[in-house]
C-alpha cells in the first residue's frame, strides 16, 4: 500500500488487524524494521527538523496514531478505517507475541515503569516472554551499555519508550547495530500500560477527544498542544495550495509545505 504524504511525512493507512499481520511478517522475516506512530505534533517538529523527517521517512511502517492523522488523511481526499494508537497496538501485539512465542523487550520512560508495564500485560497473557526491561536513556552515551543488555536478551521485538522525538532518533541510531526483527516507538504507552498515567474513557476516544482528555489531567501539556491547530492550519493551507496548483500535478508536496508553513515555524 502506498503512503499518504500528511505534509512530507508518508503515513500507512493500514487497519488495526492487517498491522499485527504485518507485523508477524517482519518478525519471521528475520530481517530488521522499524515502526513508527505518528501523531500530528511529530508532523509539526518534522517540517522544522529535516534530519526526524528524514528519519520517520526512512520507517517501514509509519501509523497514524493521532486523531488529527486521520483527520488530515480524509480531509485530504484520502481513505482510512481508524486510527491505530500505541497503547491498542501494543496490546494487541503482545497478545499475538504470547501465541507465536516471540520475544519482546520494553526499553524507556521513567524508572521501573517499563517493569510494571511488561509485568501487567503477562499477566493478561500468561505465555507472554518478556525478554528484558530497562529505563535505560535516549542520551548517545549511553547508547553502548543498553545495546549490549538488549543483544544479550536476544528480543524479537523491542518497544522503545523515550518520548518523540528521541524514541525515534534512538532506534534509527541503534537498529542497525542492534538487528531486532521489529523496533517501535511508543511513546507513553509504558505510563498508560502501568497505571501511570489513566487513559480517557473509551466513549472519549471514541469520539477522538483523548488529547483533550490528557490536557486536563495534564495542563502542563499545553505548550505542546499548540502544534495541533498549527498542524490543521498546515492540512487546511496545504489543500488550498493543492487545488490552486491543480494544474501542475508533479509539484513536490515537501516544497509546498515548506513554502505554507515557514512563517509558522519561525514563530513556533
Amino acid at each position: 500500500m502506498k503512503k499518504v504524504d500528511i505534509l512530507g511525512v508518508g503515513i500507512d493507512t493500514y487497519e488495526e488487524k492487517r498491522v499485527i499481520q504485518l507485523l508477524g511478517e517482519m518478525v519471521r522475516s528475520g530481517d530488521t524494521h522499524t515502526v513508527f506512530p505518528i501523531n500530528p505534533e511529530m508532523v509539526m517538529t518534522a517540517q522544522s527538523n529535516k534530519h526526524f523527517r528524514d528519519v520517520l521517512n526512512s520507517a517501514n511502517l509509519n501509523l497514524a496514531d493521532g486523531i488529527g492523522i486521520t483527520w488530515a488523511i480524509r480531509f485530504l481526499g484520502h481513505k482510512i478505517k481508524n486510527r491505530v494508537p500505541g497503547v491498542d497496538l501494543v496490546e494487541k501485539l503482545a497478545l499475538a507475541a504470547a501465541k507465536n512465542g516471540w520475544r519482546i523487550f520494553f526499553l524507556g520512560a521513567g524508572e521501573g515503569i517499563a517493569k510494571v508495564a511488561a509485568e501487567k500485560l503477562r499477566r493478561r497473557n500468561k505465555d507472554l516472554c518478556i525478554a528484558g526491561t530497562l529505563s535505560g536513556s535516549p542520551n548517545p552515551e549511553n547508547d553502548d551499555s543498553i545495546c549490549e543488555s538488549i543483544c544479550k536478551s536476544q528480543p524479537d521485538i523491542l518497544l522503545v519508550a523515550y518520548g518523540a522525538p528521541n524514541q525515534e532518533l534512538w532506534i534509527s541510531r541503534n537498529q542497525p547495530r542492534l538487528r531486532i526483527p521489529v523496533a517501535i516507538a511508543v511513546g507513553g504507552t509504558f505510563d498508560f500500560l502501568a497505571g501511570v498515567t489513566p487513559r480517557a474513557p473509551l466513549l472519549i476516544r471514541r469520539i477522538g477527544m483523548e488529547w483533550f482528555y490528557r490536557l486536563i489531567r495534564q495542563p502542563t501539556r499545553w505548550r505542546r498542544m499548540l502544534k495541533l491547530p498549527q498542524f490543521v492550519i498546515a492540512v487546511l493551507k496545504y489543500r488550498l495550495q493543492k487545488s490552486d496548483d491543480s494544474d501542475n500535478p508533479k509539484i513536490r508536496t515537501t516544497s509546498c509545505t515548506e513554502n505554507l508553513l515557514s512563517d509558522q515555524i519561525d514563530k513556533s
